[in-house]
């Protein structure tokens, strides 16, 4: 099975990326992902379930540790031809 989660972290800050954002972007693209797409205010990484579902964990973990307030996410099972 291959997930997609989008994902965004609060609070924003247009003039300075939050230590919280850093962590989540940092996170992700550790991750052994097949694709990771780091915007300023959305994210989204795609990948076996497996790696994305560890990648949610480890993203909510730290970043909340780091300071985020809020993290707002959403996963979607992707079909393997829409890969």
């Amino acid at each position: 099975m291959r997930l997609r989660v989008e994902f965004t972290t609060e609070p924003f800050d247009l003039d300075e990326v939050p230590p919280h954002a850093v962590v989540a972007r940092e996170t992700v693209q550790a991750a052994p992902l097949d694709t990771v797409d780091v915007g300023p205010f959305g994210n989204t990484a795609e990948g076996r379930a497996d790696a994305v579902l560890a990648a949610v964990d480890q993203l909510l973990r730290k970043s909340l540790e780091a300071g985020a307030t809020r993290v707002s996410l959403q996963v979607n099972v992707i079909a393997e031809a829409d890969a």
